[in-house]
């Protein structure tokens, strides 16, 4: 305790170094305990490491190195993170060296992983045999490393996806605007091109079109269609210019819960920026599309068919390893009990329909008369590979806890709908051909189409595994500066907006 004054003093000193600031994170009557019961447990963590690998010394030396990290401490509001959550001290004294280092450490943490915890909001699976990036390590050699130049550590911790920065650029932009506050619209029936609705003017100062001339009045008229067909394709929705319930929804959420968006997807992508850098397939189960990437970049992209809102599908990272061709379907229990049972006893017809065999626990054969479908037990229902086998003509594996997998499907009339929940959590892809195509190199495709053209059921592992990622965002900004949103289908926007506003300050 009586060195304190010397330590403070010493500061600006050139025996600064002297000085050893690891005390006052341990002792029991430290003066600084005020600042340090403010910290989290990652936070004090990272503060301990840091001075130890700095042998206790101060950190915040020169005025310099106080700008620079108060300017970037201020730019996180561009992130949608909040400034006033990273204080700095009024002085800096031994106390406000302890202060200001926790503030730099938690923002570079926070960047480099999110601000809050992924697990607890909207939790994804990890295949543990993927190794993950340790994120305080990672921003613990940030701090040291770039210490003298704070404005390096923000930029090395801040996610370099191009996603994540152009989404940072829009919210920056759009933060510092004016809130704008459109017209809602009122509930009605399905208002069709050429129709007169009371509605019309309304939608047409929602969608900012001009004064129409006064003859229109409220007709439905082609323009306002197109531009309601440009707002749906911009939102996830069917762009046909039909205005139902799911564009009144998506036109009635309010100007600030729209912004709300831009700020939790940025928190979302600072979950997943460590797995889009690296993955090679990346599905959002929120605007139901798959994108193949390379270290982030979008190279393709087309669109799936993902759970019903009662069947979700889940969220993980892992990799495909594996195909199955001309695949058998066994169906899941859940099918089985809710979908298969009913419509069998409705008719036992439909097993042969269906072309379904069943099978008890151990594969054998059963016969479908000799079955009590009230009470069946323990059975397999299994349908025959082929044009009606709802996976199609292969099924994309890879480790997971749910039994869901990757697949083609007969049912390609439904990827021109939107949204498109349809599957019981598995993913239905659009053009599987095209996405094997950049998955294989050509030797091995070339191979993979000859086995599916024998029309067998065949199991083939792939020579490289491809990195997965199923995750859900619901805004993303194109590489020409567009915005898009996606529905949120699963509703989990406003319990994130509410978390965000609750974290902190």
């Amino acid at each position: 305790m009586l060195t304190l004054p010397l330590v403070a003093n010493a500061m600006e000193a050139p025996d600064a170094q002297l000085a050893d600031l690891r005390p006052l994170l341990v002792q029991p009557a430290s003066p600084c305990t005020a600042i340090l019961a403010s910290l989290d447990d990652a936070t004090t963590t990272l503060l301990g490491n840091f001075y130890a690998q700095r042998d206790g010394r101060p950190a915040w030396r020169t005025a310099a190195q106080r700008q620079q990290l108060q300017e970037q401490l201020a730019q996180l509001a561009d992130d949608g993170l909040n400034p006033a959550d990273y204080p700095l001290p009024p002085a800096m004294d031994a106390c406000g060296d302890l202060q200001a280092s926790s503030s730099y450490l938690r923002a570079l943490l926070d960047l480099r992983r999110g601000r809050l915890d992924q697990q607890q909001l909207e939790p994804l699976w990890r295949d543990p045999q993927q190794p993950r990036p340790d994120p305080q390590l990672a921003t613990l050699s940030i701090a040291l490393l770039q210490l003298d130049e704070p404005a390096a550590a923000f930029a090395a911790a801040r996610p370099a996806l191009p996603q994540y920065q152009r989404l940072r650029a829009v919210y920056a932009n759009e933060r510092l605007q004016p809130v704008p506050n459109w017209p809602a619209l009122p509930p009605g029936p399905l208002l069709q091109p050429g129709k007169q609705d009371a509605r019309v003017p309304l939608l047409r100062a929602r969608l900012s079109l001009p004064a129409p001339e006064a003859a229109l009045g409220e007709l439905y008229d082609p323009l306002t269609v197109s531009a309601l067909a440009s707002f749906q394709a911009r939102h996830g929705l069917q762009a046909d210019g039909i205005l139902g319930p799911a564009s009144l929804n998506e036109l009635n959420l309010d100007a600030l819960t729209r912004r709300a968006q831009l700020r939790i997807n940025l928190e979302r992508l600072r979950w997943l920026a460590d797995d889009l850098g690296q993955v090679r397939v990346a599905i959002n189960v929120a605007a139901a599309e798959l994108l193949v990437l390379r270290q982030g970049e979008e190279l393709w992209r087309t669109r799936t068919q993902v759970g019903r809102i009662e069947r979700q599908t889940p969220l993980l990272a892992s990799q495909i390893n594996r195909l199955t061709l001309n695949p058998t379907w066994t169906v899941p229990p859940t099918i089985l009990r809710e979908d298969k049972l009913p419509a069998i006893r409705a008719d036992l017809g439909y097993l042969a329909e269906h072309e379904m065999s069943v099978y008890d626990h151990d594969g054998n054969p059963l016969d479908p008369a000799q079955i009590d479908w009230d009470n069946p037990g323990a059975i397999l229902l299994r349908q025959a590979a082929g044009a009606r086998n709802p996976l199609g003509q292969m099924a994309l594996r890879f480790r997971n806890p749910f039994s869901v997998y990757l697949h083609d499907t007969p049912s390609q009339a439904l990827f021109d709908k939107a949204p498109r929940l349809f599957s019981s959590g598995c993913v239905r892809i659009e053009a599987v051909d095209n996405l094997l195509a950049w998955l294989l190199p050509q030797a091995e495709l070339a191979s993979v189409k000859t086995r599916i053209a024998s029309g067998k059921t065949q199991q083939y592992r792939l020579q490289q595994p491809a990195p997965l990622l199923i995750a859900y965002w619901t805004v993303e900004v194109t590489a020409d500066g567009q915005v898009r949103y996606a529905p949120d289908t699963y509703q989990r926007d406003a319990r994130l907006i509410r978390a965000l506003l609750a974290a902190g300050s």
